[in-house]
């Protein structure tokens, strides 16, 4: 299947008391390229998840967010700092003494000051949550690499289309450089009896000019290094496999032959069937940048 490099999935699901969601998306990229957004608590799942994504993703600028949520008391445990509780309740002892106002310090005043009550988060089972995210994680990848792969198929069936029309072109600029020598001969033979009138045509002069002009005009090394390469594409693109860089090849080779058969013929024809090979495949060089 043909994958665009574009795309988009999400995933979310509650492992462990957490609510995890992960969330995938795309653009060009030459090759693969990570980032990540993901809680500072999880800092070291994210080599693994960029290995996870790597085995599915070969190109692409590929961001990850992350986000987790407890919804699991168990998760939290609140700790009291007695050291500052008991600084406080001096401290407002001796305001009370100095003041002569009665100390009415509670201990539920005493929780209310900065950092008399903890929170700190119980201990993680880091393979654990390793499990749960990446389980979510791969829901996430599937969904991405399904996005991408329906936009392959559109673009595959756009490829394929433009394909047989830059193959048909080249049918037509075989056919319309069939036979161009003898007719090339015949006009220089009937402008050479207007010109000399009477006098004798050197046939052997007449046959290498016509030589000349086919071996200048001479199409034949480009039309089937194009069918050569229109025969790679398709095959390529039936393979399976990640194929942006190989195709960005082929493409350049394809828009160098037109290139070459435009400036060998001047024949007006030709050259409009080239101008419009050349338009098909700049629409195919656009396409193939999407993808995989």
């Amino acid at each position: 299947m043909i994958y665009s490099m574009t795309g988009y999935g999400r995933a979310g699901a509650v492992r462990g008391g957490r609510e995890i969601t992960v969330e995938l998306r795309s653009v060009n990229a030459r090759y693969f390229e990570y980032t990540s957004r993901i809680p500072r608590s999880c800092a070291f799942l994210d080599s693994r998840l960029k290995a996870l994504l790597n085995s599915r993703i070969a190109r692409g600028k590929v961001e990850l967010s992350l986000t987790m949520q407890n919804i699991d008391a168990s998760e939290t445990a609140v700790t009291v700092d007695m050291g500052l509780a008991r600084s406080y309740q001096q401290a407002m002892q001796e305001m009370a003494d100095a003041l002569g106002v009665k100390n009415d310090a509670s201990a539920g005043l005493l929780a209310r000051f900065p950092d008399v009550l903890v929170p700190r988060q119980a201990a993680v089972d880091e393979e654990q949550l390793w499990a749960d995210v990446s389980d979510v994680a791969a829901q996430a990848l599937q969904n991405f690499v399904e996005m991408r792969g329906v936009e392959g198929e559109k673009m595959l069936e756009d490829i394929t289309a433009r394909l047989d029309t830059v193959e048909q072109c080249v049918g037509r600029i075989e056919a319309l450089t069939a036979g161009r020598v003898e007719k090339y001969t015949q006009r220089l033979y009937e402008r050479l009896k207007v010109i000399l009138e009477d006098r004798s045509i050197d046939d052997a002069r007449v046959l290498t000019e016509a030589a000349i002009f086919g071996d200048k005009t001479a199409v034949d090394e480009e039309t089937v290094r194009l069918h050569s390469h229109i025969a790679q594409y398709r095959e390529i693109l039936g393979g399976g496999q990640p194929v942006g860089r190989k195709l960005d090849f082929l493409t350049q080779e394809l828009n160098r032959e037109a290139n070459t058969i435009g400036s060998k013929c001047q024949d007006l024809d030709i050259t409009r069937i080239v101008v419009d090979m050349k338009a098909e495949i700049e629409k195919i060089r656009e396409q193939i940048q999407n993808l995989e």
